[in-house]
């Protein structure tokens, strides 16, 4: 899209008599959302979407202290294999239907049993529930789960609308009905989502828009521009590259949060026919793109050392890192060794699929000339974010360039992405060892016994590297200066309680 596309979409989009200027919230997206609906989506930017249209069980605090939303208490059972919730009274659902606790057990029943559910994975230990009255329901698991209100937290527990869910099948998510402060109002795909605030949300007062809209702009240069023209009033994920523009502007605030997730390249292993090709059948092959790539020059390159080198699912400075695999310095001797060992001396071609977007992009330049010296002839294919992500599902692909955005639990960075079945498991990785070590770390909350579970996973993790992790991004917004109440969190969502805009 052109800057004058874009400026001049979003000025139509907010054109409002100038008293009322503040009642439309305009929000750059780095791309668009996928499916709207929680139980189907995969996205980072449907995530943040979410955080305006679909209110969660239960939410986290800015210091990921788990606390109320749709269920305002719960108790673990005394040997937690289940775990009871009381709920919010007085709360309806976008199309005014009732929110309560037989709503949470059809909830949580399609998450598991969707053809399409993308939650299943994360509900796993999930056997029952049992409606106890009208505001309290008991959730029954085959065994311990330290991992479930995490899962609450996020797209597992969003509460739809079960009525509305029940009539449109897997088609929800054209038209997705939520109890959030917003309701969705339209969506032009690549263009617009607008969400209209919801008169009677529970917590009305804290909201202060009549709408939000959401506009995907791939390109960083033209988000900052439409937020320097006064065209947006917040981009989520401002480039490093622009944070000294951004900060030297004084009608711009720039907040942070160091993130939970990370980014890496994700190789097809046994994913359908593509993975049956030299990268996906030799893990040799991987562990030498790993040593070609230097991930300190990764981050002084493309992202002016704002952001962290990484190479695992949690960055160094979290307390499930494995100080056992540091971050390997850039060996390409010991790379191009690894190549010849493996049948490949006089080098080898990788695609990569890359989202169209200017990070991204940036990020496997970088990896592709490094990867140069030590005999790997990288090819890029740019694909729009969406597309890349419905064949990175299918498997039509070699190896693609995606990250995560992160969980609370540790959990959720790694248990579907590469167990057996695993829901986000795209490489079609398989292990049994695996399987069971990251399957026991969730029956136990002993943190110093989880984390022994997730070190000896690393290991073998290490040696097949299914995944190669390349680093971990701190979340910048930028925001218009009559902005106010904005909360930056780690989790990268926009929470639009308190959040004002004042009069220019």
């Amino acid at each position: 899209m052109t800057l004058t596309r874009m400026t001049l979409a979003a000025a139509l989009l907010g054109a409002t008599a100038l008293g009322a200027q503040a009642q439309d919230l305009r929000i750059a997206l780095q791309s668009d959302a996928d499916v709207l609906d929680p139980d189907q989506s995969r996205t980072f930017v449907g995530r943040i979407v979410y955080a305006s249209l679909c209110d969660k069980l239960v939410d986290i605090t800015p210091d990921l202290e788990i606390i109320p939303q749709l269920a305002t208490g719960w108790e673990w059972s005394d040997d937690n294999s289940s775990i009871t919730f009381t709920l919010r009274e007085n709360v309806t659902f976008h199309d005014g239907t009732a929110f309560d606790a037989e709503a949470v057990a059809r909830n949580i029943a399609r998450s598991q049993t969707l053809e399409e559910s993308r939650r299943k994975s994360e509900l796993t230990s999930v056997t029952g529930t049992e409606v106890l009255g009208e505001y309290e329901i008991r959730i029954d698991l085959a065994g311990p789960d330290a991992t479930l209100l995490a899962q609450l937290a996020d797209r597992a527990g969003m509460m739809m609308s079960p009525d509305a869910f029940d009539e449109a099948g897997a088609d929800f998510g054209l038209n997705p009905v939520c109890s959030g402060p917003f309701a969705f109002d339209e969506r032009v795909a690549q263009d617009r989502i607008v969400l209209t605030k919801f008169d009677g949300y529970w917590n009305a007062d804290e909201i202060n828009f009549d709408s939000v809209t959401f506009l995907p702009i791939p390109d960083t240069t033209v988000r900052l521009a439409n937020l320097q023209s006064g065209d947006i009033d917040i981009l989520e994920r401002l480039a490093a590259t622009d944070l000294e523009q951004a900060r030297n502007d004084a009608g711009i605030n720039v907040e942070s949060a160091v993130s939970l997730g990370y980014q890496g390249i994700t190789f097809n292993v046994d994913n359908g026919e593509r993975g049956d090709n030299p990268w996906g059948n030799d893990a040799r092959l991987r562990r030498a793109l790993s040593l070609a790539v230097g991930r300190d020059i990764i981050n002084q390159v493309v992202f002016e050392g704002a952001f962290a080198a990484g190479n695992q699912p949690f960055p160094p400075n979290s307390p499930w890192y494995d100080e056992d695999h540091p971050i390997p310095e850039r060996d390409v001797e010991a790379a191009r060794a690894l190549l010849e060992e493996a049948g490949y001396g006089d080098g080898i071609t990788l695609e990569v699929q890359v989202p169209n977007t200017t990070v991204p992009l940036q990020l496997m330049q970088v990896v592709q000339s490094m990867a140069s010296e030590a005999g790997i002839n990288i090819e890029i294919t740019s694909k729009e974010f969406a597309t890349l992500l419905e064949d990175q599902s299918a498997g039509d692909f070699t190896a693609s360039q995606i990250g995560w955005s992160g969980r609370v639990d540790p959990d959720g960075n790694i248990h579907q992405f590469v167990t057996t079945e695993g829901g986000l498991n795209d490489s079609g990785y398989s292990n049994e060892e695996v399987d069971r070590l990251l399957d026991d770390a969730r029956t136990t909350t002993d943190e110093a016994e989880r984390k022994e579970f997730y070190d000896q996973a690393r290991d073998i993790l290490n040696e097949d590297a299914p995944i190669v992790y390349l680093y971990h991004q701190t979340w910048i917004w930028a925001l218009d200066d009559d902005i106010e109440g904005f909360v930056p969190y780690p989790d990268g969502m926009i929470r639009l309680e308190g959040v004002t805009k004042t009069e220019g």
